[in-house]
């Protein structure tokens, strides 16, 4: 029986929970606004499932509770940072403020950052950088997930990435992708939940598709776009692992481990856009660019036609009214976090659904 929550409740909850592991309440707060954002998104995957996740790298010491980035190199607008396995949220977080405040200074900046961990949502992290005057790129690697093509063991990460930029009055553009076919994160929410995974998604150990998500989870996502989807993780584990100078290809470790030093990955590039237009212009040009899009006569069965972003602005707004709906086993995985930490269990909207 799903739980629904406040999105302010489960923020404290989860921030309150991540400083009991020793996290500074800054950044513990940080950490789980990415995962709230996540949920109010619409996008459970990246949301509170992966709290335990954190919290258990945290306890084992996998990932160190104090992030004490350190800088590598630096020439101006290109910065190499060495995360010292801290939390990837913070790390990130201050990749975004380098990275704004060096491409105001420079017009474009480059950081990159090593030895970090997951984290979470992309586009948490490049919105950021466009509410701030940029068109940003952040990319990132991740633990073996799909197969090389025409292989049948995984090699490649699913190594997401995202773009962002201002749109003017209709706030925010931003992509955020796998080059899988899904985000690994949608299949452990299947098996949550207790769903079929749609065809398409996965195959089992053995190469096999499959629709099972616990058989997915043990073998291989798919790519996206075929070829293209491996070929485009490939590249970005250049970008985001080799470049960088962090773990790459089967020596990134993923979230879901308790264990080991998880070697991911990111670079982050910001372009100032007033180095190479009036804002008000490009604003204009976004805002005309968008209602091309959104005029377009809609297909069958389609109410209306969204720019990327689009839908999760939109999700985010009804649900921070409704509340966040939490699974069966997310809410099972709170209630063991909060007896670990001795923090407040979370009392739900719909209370009267709690166990007894």
């Amino acid at each position: 029986m799903p739980y629904t929550v406040g999105a302010a409740d489960l923020l404290g909850f989860a921030a309150a929970t991540t400083e009991a592991h020793g996290v500074p309440a800054e950044d513990a707060r940080l950490l789980a606004d990415t995962l709230v954002t996540a949920e109010l998104w619409g996008h459970p995957s990246h949301g509170m499932l992966r709290l335990p996740w954190y919290l258990d790298r945290l306890a084992s010491g996998a990932t160190a509770a104090v992030a004490t980035p350190s800088t590598v190199s630096d020439n101006g607008s290109v910065l190499v940072v060495d995360g010292h396995d801290g939390l990837g949220q913070v790390l990130t977080g201050h990749a975004v403020a380098q990275g704004v405040e060096r491409a105001h200074r420079h017009g474009i900046s480059a950081v990159a950052v090593r030895n970090s961990g997951h984290f979470g949502t992309a586009a948490y992290f490049t919105r950021r950088a466009a509410e701030q005057g940029c068109v940003a790129l952040l990319a990132t690697n991740a633990s073996p997930a799909m197969a090389p093509w025409g292989g049948r063991e995984k090699r490649i990460g699913t190594n997401p990435w995202s773009i962002a930029a201002p749109g003017g009055r209709y706030g925010t553009v931003v992509m955020d992708i796998a080059n899988t076919a899904v985000a690994r994160g949608k299949i452990h929410h299947a098996k949550e939940r207790g769903e079929p995974i749609p065809e398409g998604w996965a195959a089992d150990a053995d190469g096999v598709p499959t629709t099972d998500p616990a058989r997915a989870i043990e073998g291989l996502i798919l790519p996206m776009a075929g070829h293209k989807g491996y070929a485009m993780s490939f590249m970005f584990d250049v970008l985001a692992g080799v470049l960088t100078g962090s773990a790459f290809g089967s020596s990134v470790v993923g979230p879901y481990r308790p264990t080991g030093r998880s070697g991911v990955g990111h670079l982050l590039i910001c372009v100032d856009i007033a180095a190479m237009t009036e804002p008000a212009e490009f604003e204009t040009r976004m805002e005309a660019l968008i209602e091309e899009t959104k005029s377009v006569p809609t297909a069958p069965g389609t109410a209306e036609v969204f720019v990327p972003g689009e839908p999760e602005a939109r999700t985010a707004q009804r649900l921070r009214t409704e509340g966040i709906t939490l699974a069966d086993d997310t809410w099972t995985s709170l209630t063991h976090i909060a007896d670990a930490t001795a923090v407040p269990l979370l009392k739900p909207v719909n209370s009267q659904e709690l166990p007894a």
